[in-house]
């Protein structure tokens, strides 16, 4: 089933629902829209709510032009001009009593007279949309964005929103999917607009993913959702366009013993410490570069645990991501050298951790599809698994959402989680390959 549900709009956790009446009803109304809250964030909810109010939206409009045809057809039958030709605001305004006293309308809302809607760029709308949303997002969640709003606004930023239709949506869904992966590592695409990227991607062979397509696609969508929810669109034109290109999953590859032994003998000067802390503790690349010296806890005879936890350096990725990792005894002495205080890897970004592990692959020619440096946190839970770790435990030692026993329980809801001597003796039974 689709997930738009027509006159409404996910705003955070809510659905909100926002109809414009006809020009001769809101006339009468003295309103130019229906606008509620559907109090639910549950999609199915919504869309039967929805349905509700848009039946009584219906009995609405046809209530009031039923009362407006009644008052003013006595005037008619008469030869001269009616009387309230010369006079429309009281008119207006006794009709609007009437409504009231028959209770077609409840209660008598602020007036505003309708107006000509004004011509809106999708240009302007972007960035207004692009500034609150700013506020709302972190850096990388923003740049996402940013980038796919700013493709469809090089392309129809010229164009006012109302003027965009499904032809406009099929239209950019074909033009994406042209879009090779190389515009992100070319200084020459910096810049540049929609049809010059593909311009500039016709030159290859290869395009961007399923997935990163479905993705650019999702975030247009979210923003003339916003635009629908802003009152400059009845609708969203390209909801009706179908997405049908089949995403696959490109997981990550586990690197074998021997690809592990080989990586940890080049001792790289820059990569070593944060390489051997990942692979030992299951932690993300951002969470690792990220460690201050007062993130290391001790537990008394369980020894020291690192809480990962949001702080001046790095947020976390979900709220589950919180958690105590036991501090692997290989991990020790190699803390024990780290700065005293502040970051524990103070000169490591993740970007400089990414491209500095591609480069080690490249020179120690480990060139296997989908082995990352994320793939050390792999490499961890695999290992969790292999020596009996039951999945629920090693999801509370990696941070994953909504880990779940075999019965299905979600541990979040009905577990206070595994003790800190459970996490201890999980850790400890992590080896490194010889």
């Amino acid at each position: 089933m689709s997930a738009h549900i027509r006159y409404a709009y996910l705003k955070g956790h809510t659905w909100l629902y926002r109809r414009n009446y006809p020009v001769d009803v809101a006339l009468a109304l003295g309103a130019q829209a229906l606008k509620q809250s559907l109090k639910t964030g549950d999609r199915n909810t919504a869309r039967v709510r929805a349905a509700e109010v848009n039946a009584r939206f219906e009995t609405l409009v046809e209530q009031v032009r039923s009362q407006a045809e009644d008052a003013l057809s006595a005037t008619e039958s008469n030869a001269e001009a009616p009387a309230w030709l010369d006079h429309p605001t009281t008119a207006l305004v006794r009709l609007r009593a009437t409504l009231e006293d028959s209770g077609t309308v409840l209660d008598r809302p602020t007036f505003t007279r309708p107006v000509v809607p004004e011509k809106v760029l999708v240009r302007e709308k972007s960035r207004e949309y692009l500034r609150r949303r700013s506020n709302d997002l972190r850096p990388s969640g923003f740049k996402s964005i940013r980038y796919s709003v700013g493709l469809f606004a090089s392309k129809f930023g010229d164009r006012s929103v109302c003027s965009l239709s499904r032809a406009d949506g099929r239209e950019f869904l074909s033009l994406i999917a042209q879009l090779s992966p190389m515009i992100g590592k070319s200084e020459t695409t910096r810049g540049l607009g929609l049809d010059q990227l593909v311009a500039f991607s016709s030159h290859g062979s290869v395009t961007i993913t399923a997935r990163t397509q479905r993705r650019i696609w999702s975030q247009v969508n979210h923003f003339l959702d916003w635009v629908v929810y802003e009152g400059h669109l009845e609708v969203n034109p390209f909801r009706t366009v179908p997405f049908d290109r089949k995403v696959r999953p490109a997981p990550y590859a586990v690197p074998t013993d021997d690809e592990v032994v080989r990586v940890l003998q080049a001792k790289d000067r820059e990569l070593h410490p944060v390489l051997l802390t990942c692979l030992l503790s299951g932690m993300r690349a951002g969470e690792a570069v990220g460690l201050l010296r007062d993130d290391l806890v001790t537990k008394g005879n369980l020894g020291w645990f690192v809480h990962v936890r949001p702080n001046q350096l790095r947020l976390l990725k979900t709220d589950a991501a919180e958690r105590l990792v036991p501090v692997h005894p290989v991990l020790d002495e190699l803390f024990r050298e780290l700065p005293s205080s502040g970051p524990l890897f103070p000169d490591l970004t993740v970007a400089q951790v990414t491209k500095g592990f591609a480069r080690l692959r490249r020179r120690l020619d480990l060139e296997r599809p989908g082995l990352v440096f994320h793939s050390t946190r792999k490499w961890f839970i695999t290992q969790c698994e292999r020596t009996g770790v039951p999945e629920h435990f090693t999801a509370s030692l990696v941070g994953h959402k909504s880990a779940r026993s075999e019965n299905g329980i979600t541990y979040g809801i009905y577990s206070a989680g595994i003790s800190d001597e459970q996490r201890r003796s999980i850790v400890d039974q992590i080896r490194l390959p010889t």
